[in-house]
């Protein structure tokens, strides 16, 4: 039986982070669903968790997304990691796309989480 995935949720909106987890459990009522609202409380928090999803916000206080997303992405190299963020800069995709991580844009939808869930559904 494959374990249930577990999702970590990381932006310093509480909000933003309240919206993802109930449109994640919406569809998947059994996954673990973790939070974090820095990208320092994420690293803190990955190792015991071996999330197999990462959603990032890109601004944060201290270390932000993308900082966190290139630590993550060492210490978890068979994670799914997406940034999601208002901050459409090209620069932004450009090295998220650098790091082997996703790049969604916000506001946080049903229809946008469904497409970072999808990875884990098929497996």
């Amino acid at each position: 039986m494959v374990p249930t995935p577990v999702v970590l949720i990381v932006d310093d909106s509480r909000v933003s982070r309240l919206m993802a987890k109930q449109y994640i459990l919406a569809m998947h009522a059994d996954w673990t669903i973790e939070e974090a609202a820095t990208g320092e409380e994420a690293l803190a928090k990955a190792g015991a968790l071996q999330p197999d999803l990462v959603v990032l916000d890109v601004n944060m206080p201290g270390m932000g997304g993308v900082a966190a997303a290139e630590q993550l992405r060492k210490l978890l190299p068979a994670a799914h990691i997406s940034l999601l963020t208002a901050n459409v800069q090209d620069a932004t995709r450009v090295r998220a796309e650098d790091l082997g991580v996703g790049f969604m844009e916000k506001p946080i939808t049903a229809e946008r989480i469904a497409r970072l869930l999808a990875p884990l559904e098929t497996r």
